[in-house]
């Protein structure tokens, strides 16, 4: 057992049922091809990681995703909303023994490995670690102890995520870094980020 953990949040890849904004305007087939990739890049990177892996699913494990030479813990998100399924897991993997734990999903084309190392070894100078993602939200946080006022009564998928992790952080006396801000892909003004990495032809559906 490593003292660094890394959380990956997936939806399990169902059509209809991930990036529904982006599904909106480019149909359900090409949503779920897009998150694919996303998920394959977000895995791909999290190979290189030095930390343990732990892979939360929405709704059932699914035991073929994830590279068998570079091992994956499996486990089900749990919780009524985002913040209550992200301060649970990070509440499973402290008591596990974790030193270091950082959270990421599959929404960012522009995450790599180095980005991911940054983040663990910012630990070294502050309590929180954030991803900030340019739309006011952040693709990533880490933690050296658990700190649940960070997960309580945010408004989830708007602009004033950021803010207001960044105001209970300094609520609360907690030291907290900020890395190299990404972009997600959520909506179709969006897939430009996603070409530029997987060279993928997008098609808008009639």
């Amino acid at each position: 057992m490593m003292e660094n953990a890394l959380i990956i949040f997936i939806k399990n890849p169902v059509k209809g049922k991930v990036k529904t904004r982006l599904a909106a305007t480019i149909g359900d087939d090409m949503a779920l091809a897009i998150y694919q990739k996303l998920l394959k890049h977000t895995l791909n990177i999290a190979e290189h990681v030095t930390a343990d892996k732990f892979i939360f699913f929405s709704d059932a494990i699914d035991e073929t995703i994830g590279d068998v030479n570079a091992p994956f813990y499996y486990k089900i998100q749990s919780g009524n909303d985002l913040g209550e399924k992200m301060k649970n897991a990070f509440v499973q993997l402290f008591k596990s023994g974790y030193k270091r734990v950082v959270i990421i999903g599959t929404d960012c084309p522009g995450i790599n490995d180095n980005i991911l190392e940054t983040a663990f070894g910012e630990f070294n100078n502050s309590d929180v670690v954030i991803g900030p993602a340019t739309d006011g939200g952040y693709y990533l946080l880490g933690m050296k102890e658990m700190h649940n006022d960070l997960f309580e009564k945010i408004d989830w998928s708007t602009s004033t995520v950021l803010p207001s992790t960044k105001e209970r952080c300094n609520k609360n006396n907690l030291s907290y870094s900020l890395i190299t801000a990404l972009s997600d892909v959520d909506e179709e003004k969006d897939l430009v980020h996603l070409e530029k990495l997987v060279n993928l032809k997008i098609q808008k559906t009639e």
